[in-house]
């Protein structure tokens, strides 16, 4: 008996998307110069969210939509390479990330087996210091174009609106 692939599902849907596919001609920029940051929680479509189609905006997720350093670095790389001059950094409510701390989270993999404390899980214990900080984080870096604008914003998994927290001002060296 052959194995099962575990991901047939989605490729076969890739398939059947593949026939069809009509975006090839898309730029690799962002055509409205946007950037979101967003969390991977499945609950959040942010191209539709925010009216948005296939090659409008460059669209980040990690857990709790956070500025790391990794994600800095493909900020500058998008504003400098691929036309980004708008960032919004948009965790959303209901997160996970907000609802243990680093050590309850390692605790709980080590009682399944797996030792995580080498990790920093980037636990949030308050979402809208965290936001502020992330944006700070984006605004102040030294690497940015002072015409890239950052904003931070809460998307609201029951309603599907976005709230600003924090009002979307320009980069700049130490803003």
């Amino acid at each position: 008996m052959a194995p099962v692939d575990p991901f047939a599902d989605v490729l076969a849907a890739n398939a059947d998307y593949s026939r069809t596919f009509s975006d090839s001609g898309l730029s690799g920029t962002a055509a409205r110069g946007l950037l979101v940051l967003t969390c991977m929680d499945s609950r959040i479509a942010p191209l539709e969210a925010l009216g948005l189609r296939a090659g409008d905006a460059k669209i980040l997720r990690n857990a709790g939509g956070q500025v790391t350093p990794d994600v800095l670095t493909t900020i500058v790389l998008a504003a400098h390479l691929l036309g980004v001059r708008r960032v919004m950094v948009m965790p959303h409510t209901d997160c996970r990330m907000t609802k243990a701390t680093d050590a309850e989270l390692h605790q709980r993999l080590l009682e399944e087996g797996v030792d995580t404390r080498s990790l920093s899980f980037g636990t949030i214990a308050y979402p809208d210091d965290a936001l502020h900080r992330d944006v700070q984080r984006v605004r102040s870096s030294p690497y940015l174009p002072a015409a890239v604008v950052v904003g931070g914003f809460r998307y609201d998994v029951s309603t599907g609106r976005i709230a600003t927290v924090v009002p979307a001002e320009p980069a700049g060296r130490g803003n």
